[in-house]
């Protein structure tokens, strides 16, 4: 495991947790943050467990950048044995996500937003 390296972003995505957002005209849709601390593991080198999530006016999860589990990198005989606990969830998939640093996660999530939104002609 690389050694942590201070993360200045880190300390405004903490700021969020907890935060829900309304993101449309009509407030059907919301956005939802969820971030600690946690201890760096192998799992979560960068110290941190988050859950951003864009919520449908069902309330169903449209899009969700998280690392509550692992997500195998491949269907292939190697994906099944190393996977990524960061990872996207756009509507119906799931990807394993790239974790560089908190901003670059915050640009992530809301292009994912905007590019969903867009897609079903909110926004």
């Amino acid at each position: 495991m690389e050694p942590y390296r201070r993360d200045p972003g880190a300390d405004v995505l903490l700021d969020l947790d907890g935060q829900v957002f309304v993101v449309d005209s009509k407030g059907r849709y919301l956005v939802r943050f969820a971030v600690s601390r946690v201890t760096a593991t192998t799992e979560r080198p960068h110290g941190l467990k988050y859950s951003l999530t864009l919520h449908g006016p069902d309330g169903g999860r449209l899009v969700g950048f998280d690392n509550a589990h692992l997500v195998r990198k491949s269907g292939s005989p190697a994906g099944r044995r190393r996977g990524s606990y960061d990872h996207v969830h756009r509507l119906k998939t799931v990807r394993p996500y790239q974790f560089r640093d908190a901003a670059r996660l915050l640009e992530d999530f809301w292009a994912e937003v905007d590019s969903v939104l867009k897609g079903k002609g909110v926004i």
